[in-house]
Order: C-alpha cells, then structure tokens, then sequence
C-alpha cells in the first residue's frame, strides 16, 4: 500500500536545499482551515488510514487533558529550570540497562536510569542530522558542516561525555531515489557518498560513572516517502549463512564500494568495524570492560542492525546493543533468530501514530507466524526484533493531534515522548526536563498556546554572512571542517597516541 506523503526524520530546513519547500508543500499550517476538495479528500484519506492502521488519532481541536491552563505560567516555569538531572552513577546496573535482561521490568514502568540512557543515544543520532549539510547550493551537501572534533561542541552534546573518532561515509550500488543529498554544483567534494554517522567513545568520567568502555555508532537516517519503505516488500537477499534474509536496499547502504570514489572505497560496514576493532582491541587489551552500542533513526536504525549482526560475529562475548527510534523492519524471521542467537540486545523505540515502524510489510509481517503450522515458516515476510517501548503522541499536553505523519517521525518528538514516558497508564510525566521546544526543530507538533514557531531551525540567515563589501554571501568552510580522505591516516595515528596518553593518565590522576 503506497502512501502519498512525505516520512521525514528531522533534519535542519534551512541546510535541507529547498527542503523546507518541499515538505511545505506537501503539508500546510495545521491552524489554516481550507473547504478545497484536495483538503476534504487529505481528511477522507487520513480518515481511511487511521482506521486502517488503527492508530486512533484524535481530531486536531481535541486536546483535553491539558495540564496548563495558564501557558504564560508554563512559559515562566519552564524556562528557568535545567534541561537535564543530575547524572546518576548506574555502574553497577549497566549491564540490566544495556539489556542483558532484554529489559525486563525495566520498560513499564521506564526506569528513570534507563530513561536518561536512551535520551542520550536518541540525542547521539540526532546529533546526524543536526549537522548534515543539505544545503544543495553548497559545494559540501551530503557532509557533516563539523569535523569530528568540533561535533559534539558545536551541538552542545560534550556534556554526554564522548568522544567522535571517526566519520563513516556510505554510497548505494542500486538506484535508491530519496537517499542520496546531491548538490547540484558541479565541482563537488563527492558525488557518490554521503555522511552516515560516527564512532564514539566514552571518555574517563562517563566510563567510570556507566561501569564500562561505551563505543557508540550513531546511523544517520533520511528523508523519503513512506512507501519508499513499502516499496522493499519482496526485496530480501540472504546474510551471513543460513537462512536469514535483509532488505536489499539496507544492505547496498551499508556494503556498497567503489574504488573509484573518494569516500567508498571501502563500504561504510568497513570502514565503522575497522574503526571499532581498533577501539575493541585497545581498550580490551588495557584490560577494561567493553560494551557497543548502536543507534539510528528511521533508515539510521536499519543500518544499526545491520551492524550489530557483523558487530556480534566478529566480537563472540562482547556486550552488544542497538537502541533504535522510529526503525522499520529489517528482515525475516530468520535474521531475527539469529541475532538472538548472537547475543544482541535491541530496544525498539516507536510512536503507535508512526508509520514507518509498520514498514516495509505493513501487512506481511510477523503477525503471519500464528499460522506458522499451516503454511510453515515464511521466509519472505519481515520481521521485527527485540524489546519494544511503545510511545503515543496522545500521551503528552503539548503536542497537536490530527493526523501529521511529518510530526509523528522526527525524532525530536521522539525525544520527548520518552522524557515524559512514566508507563503505559500514567499521565505524561511532570518532571520531564527536555525542552520542549525542540519538538518543533523541523516540524509543527507543538500546540499554538505554546507560541513556538515550526520548522524554526537553521543557520543565522540561512547560513549567509555579510562580507566586507556590505554583501550577503555563502562563506567558504574553515578548512579543518571541509571533508578530506586523505587526512585519514594521520587521524589514525594521532587518535591512537591520544588513547594511550590518556589511559596513561587515567592510571596516574595525581601527575595529570
């Protein structure tokens, strides 16, 4: 079933390129009232999927278990209280919260320990797109705006307490329409590949307060149509060797190459476990504890699987993790069980109002298996793995309802749904800190009395400056933040002279 909207997964307008335009048209302001027939019939289709999907969508002017009847009140108590908590030393649960357990008795209700880590994940995928070039009059579209030693500066994440080491970049062997940002320049830095995410690593301070070593993957995901997903219903090719099967187009993402480009010369699978085998062997052979997880958004959270199934059979033993948002599914029954087999944890963050966890096999799909004894095991239906904590928009006083499949995905609600997240029964949680105001980052989720405008993040004048000349101008880079494989190798070895300096200082605080 083809859906004619626009999935989107949170990404920056003003460095989308004519982004902002093209969702714009798509959808209007949610507060403009219009009796056109293209506007009755948007009403009789969502109408028609709400039903369908059962995703029991509240009509937009229904909003009755506001908590704040004076928003000029909420507005002067929010403000002037932290976006965070303090952090809690959980070094002797970690095991319990990176899901040893598949976090049993963890989920309802969600454990505020829990809570906190999942944030922080959600916040390191986010952290891909927040800093994504999509700016198709840039020369740079396609790439991270920050090299990896600014990022987490420059996205106010240093306080995480991790550290990037390496960029991973991706291309795709087959035609995947509404993946690749492409500038439309002709002198670009690459017209192959494109920024997917980072490795990262838990400094000295987070390792002692979380009990172990944390490398961290975090997935950029993408803008596309919903049945963009839908389309890879029948696409499955096998993994590894038995019976497991994935999506085609995951897979090309995520093992594609080509020698005669810049940046994929090796696949992004190679070049994310060259970079964790490295980190894996280093930290291990100092004789600290290791976990790995891996986190994404929307397509993001595809390609975490995808690394954690290579992740597990390269490292038998290590502590292995994905923790998804908003992730469709991935393959069968099959690559599922063999993923339990390896040890891989996954926790499933999704929206009930969200389209694209139903997808690809919206209608094929695990639910098939109650008649396993009659037709045996299909090996052509997707499935999905692992924990699953279930969020619904309705749930929170601050969101809009109606049907805004826009919303219902960006990650930032996402977010927010899980700072406010008590369980299944309670009322949105009162103490939640997170800003509310990042729901609206590239969408229209927030309620009017909040005063919050949509879409309202991008770049100071849309990334143009005043020269000195008096003219308004694209700025060139600075050229430690322009994309160059050929600096690989020195970071390389800089990177490792750095880790062993400071596992020399972490033995000796009282010298450093």
């Amino acid at each position: 079933m083809a859906l004619p909207t626009m999935i989107h997964t949170h990404l920056p307008p003003a460095l989308s390129g004519g982004g902002m335009n093209r969702i714009s048209a798509v959808y209007a302001h949610q507060g403009v009232a219009s009796d056109t027939k293209l506007n009755r019939g948007a009403r009789r289709l969502a109408e028609s999927l709400t039903t369908l999907l059962n995703l029991n969508i509240e009509p937009l002017c229904s909003r009755k278990n506001l908590q704040y009847s004076n928003w000029d009140s909420f507005d002067d108590e929010k403000h002037n209280t932290p976006t965070t908590s303090p952090k809690e030393m959980i070094a002797d649960k970690w095991r319990e919260l990176h899901g040893s357990s598949d976090w049993e008795k963890l989920l309802d209700p969600l454990h505020p320990w829990l809570r906190r880590e999942i944030v922080k994940y959600g916040e390191f995928a986010q952290a891909t797109y927040d800093a994504f070039d999509f700016d198709s009059f840039s020369e740079y579209c396609g790439s991270c705006r920050y090299n990896r030693n600014k990022l987490f500066e420059k996205l106010g994440l240093s306080k995480n307490g991790y550290k990037v080491t390496k960029y991973i970049y991706a291309m795709s062997a087959i035609e995947m329409p509404q993946w690749l940002e492409r500038s439309r320049l002709m002198d670009t830095w690459s017209k192959d590949s494109n920024w997917m995410g980072y490795v990262a690593v838990s400094d000295d301070e987070e390792t002692r307060r979380i009990g172990r070593r944390d490398i961290v993957v975090a997935w950029r995901g993408t803008v596309a149509p919903s049945e963009w997903y839908e389309d890879f219903q029948r696409n499955l090719e096998p993994i590894g060797i038995g019976d497991a099967k994935v999506e085609h187009g995951f897979l090309s993402i995520y093992t594609s190459k080509n020698e005669f480009t810049r940046y994929n010369k090796s696949s992004a699978s190679e070049q994310v476990m060259k970079e964790v085998t490295k980190l894996v062997q280093f930290y291990q052979g100092q004789g600290e504890e290791v976990s790995l997880t891996i986190t994404g958004h929307s397509l993001g959270g595809a390609l975490a699987l995808l690394n954690a199934y290579e992740a597990a059979v390269n490292f038998p033993g290590l502590a292995v993790s994905v923790v998804s948002f908003g992730a469709p599914r991935v393959g069968n029954c099959a690559f599922r069980a063999e993923l339990d087999d390896l040890g891989v944890k996954t926790l499933r963050v999704v929206v009930k109002q969200d389209l694209v966890p139903r997808m690809p096999g919206i209608v094929f799909n695990e639910s098939l298996q109650r008649f396993d004894d009659i037709t045996g095991t299909l090996e052509w239906v997707y499935t999905h793995v692992g924990a699953e904590l279930k969020l619904d928009v309705s749930s929170s006083p601050y969101l809009k309802r109606g049907f805004n499949p826009l919303g219902f995905h960006s990650l930032e609600t996402y977010l927010h749904l899980v700072d406010g997240y008590l369980s299944a029964e309670s009322a949105f949680r009162s103490g939640a800190r997170r800003d509310v105001t990042l729901v609206n980052k590239a969408c229209d989720m927030l309620v009017d009395e909040l005063r919050i405008p949509q879409c309202w993040y991008q770049l100071a004048n849309k990334g143009l400056v005043c020269n000195e000349h008096g003219r308004w101008v694209k700025p060139r880079r600075e050229p430690e933040d322009i994309p160059s494989p050929t600096g690989e190798q020195a970071h390389d070895l800089s990177l490792r002279i750095e880790m062993q300096e400071s596992y020399k200082c972490s033995k000796n605080l009282a010298i450093c």
